[in-house]
């Protein structure tokens, strides 16, 4: 079956998104999707309809609007049967405003289905939208970035060096063509910064003194108001720097069969149920995954945010007291839908 190439442009600044697809397109001799010809609730499955129809050989540009989720695009396009192969991903930033996008605390809306198969409307973060678009690269393209200060364009690129180590960083020139976006394979898109830090291959090819990234790990369950409090009142304020971006992995101890996402960007964050252990009994069982997270930020306390996270987690003596009386303790989080296995 006749596969189109497709190399998707995403970011969260739609004129600069677009002028960099259109010269894109004009430079690469392929045919450009705008984001202007989707609209709809899904743009990934619209862009997957028409592509094959305008793909003339060289394969096709397909840009696409704000709030678009990166992680439908891969998913629509990786799927054998779609016809469609992404060759790439091309994020633009613009430069000076990336801080405020990741600080955005408003929400897209996009029809969803639940497991049960009720429809409904499913919430992201725009902050978590823009910073996917970034980890999930092969090109970052950096406009508007000549009037920032030298220490602030170290600062910027150094902070999309580490969201994104994997992806070729450029700085946008006016006067030159653009550059054909750095192809990857069906199943090897790459790997977001926080990831490669969980699994000890983090190398960001740009650096700041002012940019850091360091891996939290702890066998013991957190205790969730505690950490509510941390969220709301230290790490919020800034007490511990600007925690720009954390993801991993960890676990309540009233929720203690359940391992939970922990994905926070920005002034939001989220906790999902990712695996449910229905055989753990013992206390000590447990313990075998905590907390595994990557810390990203700017003039980020090392010492004293590690401190301050181990303070969450659970006492000698709560530890003791096992699940039951665990299951007492203030949880002001939402409640998760689970399924169980051998529901």
């Amino acid at each position: 079956m006749h596969e189109t190439d497709v190399i998707a442009v995403m970011g969260a600044c739609g004129p600069e998104r677009a002028m960099y697809a259109e010269r894109l397109s004009r430079a690469t001799g392929k045919p450009l999707l705008p984001a202007s010809r989707l609209g709809g609730d899904d743009p990934a499955a619209q862009a997957g309809a028409f592509l094959p129809w305008i793909d003339l050989g060289p394969g096709v540009i397909a840009e696409f609007p704000s709030d678009t989720s990166i992680l439908d695009v891969i998913g629509t396009f990786s799927e054998y049967d779609s016809g469609l192969r992404l060759t790439g991903v091309v994020c633009v930033v613009d430069a000076p405003h990336l801080l405020d996008d990741l600080r955005r605390e408003t929400y897209a809306g996009a029809p969803d289905v639940d497991e049960t198969g009720t429809p409904g409307v499913r919430y992201t973060a725009h902050a978590l939208l823009t910073v996917q678009q970034l980890e999930y690269a092969s090109t970052i393209i950096l406009v508007n970035w000549s009037g920032l200060s030298t220490p602030d364009l170290s600062i910027t690129m150094a902070l999309v060096s580490h969201l994104a180590p994997a992806a070729r960083l450029r700085l946008h020139q006016e006067t030159a063509d653009p550059l054909p976006a750095f192809t990857v394979g069906r199943h090897h898109q790459p790997a977001p910064g926080w990831v490669r830090l969980l699994n000890d291959e983090f190398e960001p090819h740009m650096t700041d003194p002012r940019i850091s990234a360091f891996r939290y790990e702890n066998v013991r369950p957190l205790h969730p108001g505690r950490l509510a409090a941390l969220l709301d009142e230290r790490i919020e304020s800034g007490q511990f720097g600007f925690v720009i971006r954390s993801a991993g992995f960890c676990r309540f101890a009233t929720r203690s069969h359940t391992v939970a996402q922990w994905d926070h960007v920005g002034s939001m964050i989220a906790f999902s149920p990712v695996q449910v252990d229905d055989g753990m009994r013992e206390p000590e069982a447990l313990l075998a995954v905590g907390e595994d997270i990557a810390f990203l930020g700017l003039d980020l306390h090392h010492r004293a945010l590690r401190a301050a996270l181990d303070e969450t987690a659970l006492t000698d003596d709560e530890l003791a007291a096992g699940p039951v009386a665990w299951a007492e303790f203030e949880d002001p989080f939402p409640t998760w839908q689970v399924t169980r296995s051998g529901e």
